[in-house]
């Protein structure tokens, strides 16, 4: 069941919602046009709740006012999409900006796609259409991808292939949940970038990286500030920093490290600037040296 779920999400948020077997729809949803065999019915709002999967928790009110003017003076150009749940209501699945502003707008109904959906492809709808979107806030991102995860077993390279995104970002999306819930709220309200987080991440102790992300919010300093005030902090004065502690070791890169020295049984060193740099392999022998050549090769 789990592997027929991931084939779903895998072919894309089309094939998330398949065309449904007939769906009794009530009387009141009118249909009012059938394009590429799908029927759009006119449902009235007050007829539809809210998803109950849905990652994002906020709306820029401004935007949605914008959205609503639109609306009130050409209606809505693309329909929602909901399903019928018991109660003969129905429940949103895409389209909650649309919704909402349809409402502002003073409009009595909004175009909308009704298809039969389980719990489990309603939820993996959401999920990856909000995840496709530009402008979902970093730790909803963040959220959304632990919850593929956790939810549908998916890996970071799985959860890449279906949404687009690189699988390193992935894997720095997830690890700031890892952050304390302070930092995770600021993050939340945009006080520290991305970029901080990332740095913060190299810290080990809850309570330090506490204390840098106040820093970074009362004195506002850079990306490359906060960084240089970690490696201060895990390398201060009289302890030399190791050979490879020039700058920042993305967390990433290190994983890179220790996956290639499973798999080549050698040290690994990887010198990453800005996705440019060099792969260096220690071998203390000649069978480790005949190993790696080995390995390598049956990869052609």
């Amino acid at each position: 069941m789990l592997n027929d779920k991931r084939r779903v999400l895998g072919r894309g948020l089309d094939s998330l919602l398949p065309a449904a077997r007939a769906v009794a729809v009530p009387a009141a949803a009118v249909a009012v046009m059938q394009p590429e065999g799908e029927i759009v019915r006119e449902i009235p709002v007050e007829e539809i709740d809210r998803n109950p999967y849905q990652t994002r928790s906020r709306f820029d009110e401004i935007a949605l006012h914008e959205l609503a003017a639109s609306i009130r003076a050409s209606g809505v150009m693309q329909p929602i999409v909901v399903r019928l749940v018991p109660g003969g209501r129905y429940q949103l699945i895409a389209g909650e900006r649309r919704w909402l502003a349809s409402q502002k707008a003073g409009k009595p109904t909004v175009p909308a796609i009704v298809r039969e959906l389980s719990n489990e492809q309603a939820l993996e709808m959401t999920i990856v259409e909000n995840l496709q979107r530009e402008d979902l806030g970093t730790m909803e991102q963040a959220r959304a991808f632990e919850r593929l995860s956790r939810e549908f077993s998916l890996t970071q390279e799985q959860m890449a292939q279906r949404t687009g995104k690189d699988r390193s970002v992935i894997a720095n999306y997830i690890r700031l949940l890892k952050l304390p819930i302070e930092i995770q709220a600021e993050i939340d309200t945009g006080t520290i970038s991305f970029g901080h987080a990332k740095v913060l991440l190299m810290l080990d102790s809850p309570e330090t990286m506490q204390k840098v992300a106040r820093r970074i919010v009362e004195q506002g300093i850079s990306v490359r500030e906060t960084e240089a005030l970690v490696q201060s902090i895990l390398y201060p004065a009289g302890k030399p920093a190791p050979a490879n502690a020039e700058r920042p070791v993305d967390p990433n890169v290190r994983e890179a490290e220790r996956q290639l020295e499973r798999s080549l049984g050698v040290k690994v060193h990887i010198d990453d600037r800005k996705g440019k740099g060099k792969i260096v392999l220690e071998y203390a022998s000649l069978e480790d040296f005949d190993r790696i050549l080995e390995v390598l090769g049956s990869r052609n």
